[in-house]
């Protein structure tokens, strides 16, 4: 017998991710992000699937109240030991949760391959593709890092690897952080990247690297040269992964290949903390130079690895108001080039 209800204990949720040994992890469905989210004002519920005693499925769900619309976000999820087994029983329990709370929709975004999933069974139940790009980082750049320094040199591209090099005979100092009061030398950096690229700078940085930090989760790389901070990076350390999870450099030094160095020290942490893979996040569905990330796709993928793709972000509208939100993304998806 199936049964729903609300996980509190997070030894057993982060339990459940763990043991499952999963090869992509869910990082938006990890207890600490939804303690992130809480301190940024959304509401969070947390729900176990069952088999009688046996948990079988997570999904951790943010409850958005946007100007364009109210909807559930279901990052990463939900996550399930058997997903196209159990899929449309939690799904119409959270669809039965949702309109109980007057949602116009529901988004998810799960880290399964498009191989591994019946899209039919999800359209029967009213899913669509979501109007937006690159939900969640579904089109990501992972490399393995099982394999020895010299063998992660020699995949490299030939750039890369000179690059690292050069910057290790450069008078440039990496600072490997867990100071919560760091993030203020990353900051600056961070919005003055999304001021000369033209993007909406994330929220919540601070509030992801005090969470996680302090649990030994997270890493943030800062780049010294000439006595001054000119490039940083956050780096989660989750279960068998690290991920990069937000980057900037100042571009008065933009000649200076401190992110390449801050990048290789931030492998080399992963390995002596024996993760298994690194992954980069996000990247351009193909190397086109009209896309926005088609340079932050070129530096990730030098690095060495393989792409993988999970099956884009789909919505379940339940109420008129969601074709307002989809009219939106859909504009803006075409004005930013992707």
């Amino acid at each position: 017998m199936l049964t729903i209800k609300e996980i509190r204990d997070k030894d057993s949720w982060e339990n459940f991710l763990t043991k499952l040994e999963i090869e992509d992890y869910p990082f938006f469905q990890a207890w600490n992000f939804g303690e992130v989210q809480k301190k940024l004002g959304f509401e969070i519920s947390r729900l176990g699937l069952y088999d009688k005693k046996k948990l079988i499925g997570i999904c951790q769900i943010i409850d958005v109240k946007a100007k364009r619309g109210h909807y559930l976000h279901l990052r990463h999820g939900p996550v399930l030991i058997d997903f196209n087994k159990y899929i449309q029983d939690f799904l119409s329990y959270i669809k039965a949760f949702a309109q109980n709370k007057n949602i116009d929709f529901i988004r998810m975004s799960p880290l399964i391959k498009k191989e591994d999933i019946l899209f039919s069974d999800l359209r029967k139940m009213g899913f669509r593709d979501a109007p937006i790009h690159n939900q969640d980082a579904e089109i990501c750049w992972v490399l393995d890092i099982e394999k020895s320094k010299e063998e992660l040199l020699k995949d490299m591209r030939k750039s890369h690897r000179y690059l690292i090099k050069k910057s290790l005979n450069m008078d440039i100092k990496i600072i490997r952080t867990k100071k919560v009061s760091d993030i203020d030398n990353f900051l600056p950096l961070y919005n003055d990247l999304s001021l000369r690229k033209h993007f909406v700078p994330h929220k919540g940085l601070a509030e992801e690297f005090g969470t996680f930090a302090k649990e030994d989760q997270e890493v943030l790389f800062l780049a010294k040269y000439k006595n001054k901070i000119i490039a940083g990076s956050m780096i989660a350390y989750v279960d068998n992964t690290a991920i990069y999870r937000h980057s900037a450099s100042n571009d008065e030094f933009r000649d200076i290949p401190a992110m390449y160095l801050i990048l290789w020290e931030a492998i080399l942490e992963a390995k002596e903390r024996h993760k298994k893979t690194f992954n980069f996040w996000g990247i351009a569905p193909s190397i086109s130079k009209n896309h926005p990330w088609f340079g932050l796709t070129l530096f990730k993928t030098g690095f060495g690895g393989e792409r993988r793709e999970f099956i884009h972000a789909q919505d379940l509208p339940l109420s008129p108001k969601y074709w307002k939100t989809y009219l939106i993304e859909s504009v803006s998806k075409r004005l930013k080039g992707y």
